[in-house]
């Protein structure tokens, strides 16, 4: 049986157009994950994704994994309070377009609807303007955390394509 899902692309281009969230509490951080941790990536991937119908990732072998997470091309940050693991977000730096995709964004299912993911975008957003893109960029669906889209648009991002697929 295939389902209709709509997807939305949106992009910001300045760092200027942020408009960031609150900080949490001191006790939360985000930090890169250097050097990369594939067991990291898979962790959320699979954990976040289960509520939201991640699947490509999910019959990737160790040795895919971690081919993805040492590629130079991406970053990876993790939320974290205190010791406790929160979320994370996976920068892709298409270099030959001079942009960075915001890959996969999350948080774990007992974080959220605490205002983390507000933070935890604004701070995607700002560590891709490090590698000085021309645009910063994103996808969204119908399958995800039903204020994503809405997070997207708070911090200035732009729609820029729609579309729907079946799956």
């Amino acid at each position: 049986m295939s389902k209709n899902v709509d997807r939305n692309y949106l992009e910001i281009h300045s760092l200027n157009d942020l408009v960031e969230s609150k900080n949490p509490p001191s006790e939360y951080l985000v930090e890169l994950i250097d050097p990369p941790n594939f067991q990291l990536n898979k962790f959320f991937y699979k954990n976040i994704g289960k509520h939201h119908s991640w699947k490509d990732r999910l019959q990737w072998q160790e040795n895919q994994w971690i081919d993805f997470t040492t590629n130079k091309n991406l970053k990876t940050f993790v939320l974290k309070k205190k010791k406790d693991l929160v979320g994370y977000f996976e920068l892709i730096m298409h270099t030959e377009k001079n942009e960075v995709e915001i890959a996969y964004l999350g948080l774990l299912k007992e974080y959220q609807n605490q205002k983390l993911g507000s933070y935890l975008l604004s701070t995607a957003i700002k560590n891709s303007f490090y590698y000085k893109p021309h645009r910063v960029w994103v996808h969204t669906c119908s399958l995800d955390h039903k204020n994503a889209l809405n997070n997207y648009l708070s911090r200035g991002m732009k729609i820029f394509m729609r579309e729907t697929i079946q799956i």
